[in-house]
C-alpha cells in the first residue's frame, strides 16, 4: 500500500528555525526597530511640540513628510529628520555614480572593495544632508511664532539642535544598516514599513470621525477601502510577475553518461527596481515641496510671495503638476534601476550564454542575444513602471472622488511600499528556511 507523504513536523519546522538562524535575525531585527522607536518619543530640546504638532496636522507636505518618518516629525523629535537624509544621499550617489566614470568604475568593475567606497561616501554625504536640512527645519521653526520656547539662548539652540538632529540622521541610517547586515529585510525600506504603520491608527481615527455621522460618506469609503484592496492585489501581482525567457542548454557527455540539454529559462521581473522607484521619486518631488514651504514662511516680498505660494501649490501633494512629475520619476527610476542592476545587463548576459554554449531559441549568440534580450528588457521594463505609475495614481484619485482625504496619506504610495518590503521579507524567510532544508538533505 502506498504511503501517503508527509510534510515536515512541527519538530522539523522549530529545528530549521533555530537553525538557520532565522530566530536571531528576526529578534535583531525587532530590536532595532525598538530603539528607533524608542528614539522618536525624544522631544527636542527649547521646542514647544504642541504648536508645530497643530501646523503639522493640517499641512499636507509636512504631514506626508511625518508618516515616513513614523510621527518623528509631528513630535519634533531628536530623530526628526529620519531615514530622509540617507535615502537622499543614496538616490545622488548613485545618479552620478552613472555619470563620472572614476564612481561608475567603482560601482560595476571593482566589486564588494568598489561598493564599500560608495557606501562609505553616502555616508559622509548623509552627514552633509543632514546638516543642511536641519538648519532648514530651524528656520522654518524659527518663523513659527510660540514654536520655540524664548526662554532658551537663540545661538546655543541653533548648535545644538543641528548637532542632535545630525546625529538622530545618522543613528538612523546606522541602524537601517544594521537591519540590512544582521536582521531581515532591507533595513531603509523596513524602517519607512515600520513609520506608514505607525501611521495608519491616527489615519483611522480620523476617517472614523469624518464618515460616522454620514451614510453616504460611509459608501464612500466601502468604495475608497475596496479600490485599495485591488491596488494591494496588483501590486503583489507586479511584484512578483516574470517574464522568462527560454535557454537552451548544450549536451555534454561525460564517460557512459549524458548530462545537460535541459531547457531552462532567465526570469526577468516586471518590476525590477521593486519599491526604490516609489521611495527615491517621493524623496526627489518633497525637497523643493519643503524648501517653498519653508521659503513661503519667510517675510518675502508680496510678489515674490505670490509666485512661491503657486509654485507650493504646484509641487504640493495636492497639485496636478505633482501627479504628472511623480508618475514621470516612476518611469525614468524604474528604468534607471533595470540599467544599474547586475543580472539586467544584457552584453553580460548574452557572453555568459555563450561562454556556456547556451542559447536563446532562434537568436544567434554573441550581439544578437544581446540585442534580444536588451528589446525583451525594454518592453517588460517599459510594462512595469507604466504599471507602476498607474497604481500610484488610482487610489488617489479615488480619494478626491470620494471626498475622503484623510486616508490619502495611506494612498497608492504607502500600499506600494508595505507590500513591496512585506514580501521581501517573506521571501527572505523563504531563503533561509529553504537553506537549512537543503542542508539537511545534503547531511543525509
Amino acid at each position: 500500500m502506498a504511503q501517503a507523504i508527509k510534510g515536515p513536523s512541527t519538530e522539523d519546522l522549530m529545528s530549521m528555525w533555530n537553525a538557520s538562524g532565522l530566530k536571531q535575525k528576526i529578534l535583531f531585527t525587532f530590536l532595532m526597530i525598538a530603539v528607533w522607536r524608542f528614539g522618536v518619543q525624544l522631544p527636542l530640546y527649547g521646542i514647544n511640540n504642541a504648536v508645530f504638532a497643530n501646523i503639522a496636522s493640517g499641512n499636507n507636505i509636512i504631514g506626508f513628510l511625518d508618516l515616513f518618518a513614523g510621527g518623528a516629525l509631528s513630535k519634533v523629535s531628536v530623530l526628526a529628520l529620519g531615514i530622509g537624509p540617507f535615502i537622499t544621499s543614496s538616490i545622488i550617489v548613485q545618479l552620478v555614480s552613472v555619470v563620472i566614470p572614476a564612481l561608475e568604475r567603482l560601482q560595476k568593475e571593482e566589486g564588494e572593495d568598489g561598493r564599500r567606497k560608495l557606501s562609505q561616501y553616502t555616508r559622509l554625504f548623509t552627514v552633509v544632508l543632514a546638516v543642511f536640512q536641519a538648519f532648514v527645519f530651524m528656520l522654518y521653526l524659527h518663523h513659527l511664532p510660540g514654536s520655540i520656547i524664548s526662554t532658551v539662548n537663540p545661538v546655543l539652540f541653533y548648535i545644538n539642535s543641528i548637532c542632535v538632529l545630525t546625529a538622530g540622521a545618522v543613528l538612523v541610517m546606522w541602524i537601517s544598516e544594521l537591519i540590512t547586515e544582521n536582521g531581515i529585510g532591507n533595513g531603509g525600506s523596513l524602517v519607512i514599513f515600520c513609520g506608514i504603520l505607525c501611521g495608519i491608527p491616527l489615519y483611522a481615527k480620523n476617517t472614523w470621525q469624518l464618515v460616522k455621522s454620514s451614510p453616504q460618506m460611509q459608501l464612500g469609503l466601502i468604495v475608497l477601502l475596496a479600490i485599495f484592496l485591488a491596488a494591494t492585489v496588483l501590486v503583489v501581482i507586479m511584484q512578483e510577475a516574470v517574464r522568462k525567457v527560454i535557454i537552451v542548454n548544450p549536451k555534454r557527455q561525460i564517460g557512459n553518461k549524458v548530462y545537460g540539454g535541459m531547457n531552462s529559462f532567465i526570469p526577468f521581473k516586471l518590476n525590477p527596481g521593486g519599491v526604490m522607484p516609489i521611495i527615491f521619486a517621493i524623496a526627489i518631488l518633497l525637497f523643493p515641496s519643503t524648501v517653498l514651504a519653508i521659503a513661503g514662511q519667510a517675510n518675502l516680498p508680496t510678489q515674490v510671495k505670490t509666485i512661491v505660494m503657486s509654485l507650493n501649490q504646484f509641487f504640493s501633494p495636492d497639485g496636478w503638476l505633482y501627479y504628472i512629475i511623480y508618475v514621470s520619476l516612476i518611469i525614468a527610476l524604474t528604468f534607471f534601476y533595470a540599467s544599474i542592476m547586475p543580472n539586467m545587463q544584457p552584453k553580460d548576459i548574452a557572453d555568459n550564454l555563450k561562454k556556456y554554449g547556451s542559447s536563446i531559441p532562434g537568436v544567434k549568440p554573441g550581439k544578437p542575444t544581446a540585442d534580444a534580450i536588451d528589446k525583451i528588457l525594454s518592453k517588460t521594463t517599459f510594462i512595469g513602471a507604466v504599471a507602476l505609475g498607474i497604481i500610484a495614481l488610482v487610489p488617489s484619485f479615488a480619494s478626491h472622488i470620494t471626498h475622503i482625504q484623510t486616508l490619502q496619506g495611506i494612498g497608492a504610495t504607502s500600499i506600494i511600499i508595505m507590500v513591496g518590503v512585506a514580501l521581501d521579507l517573506i521571501n527572505q524567510v523563504r531563503s533561509h528556511l529553504l537553506a537549512r532544508n537543503y542542508e539537511s538533505f545534503l547531511k543525509e
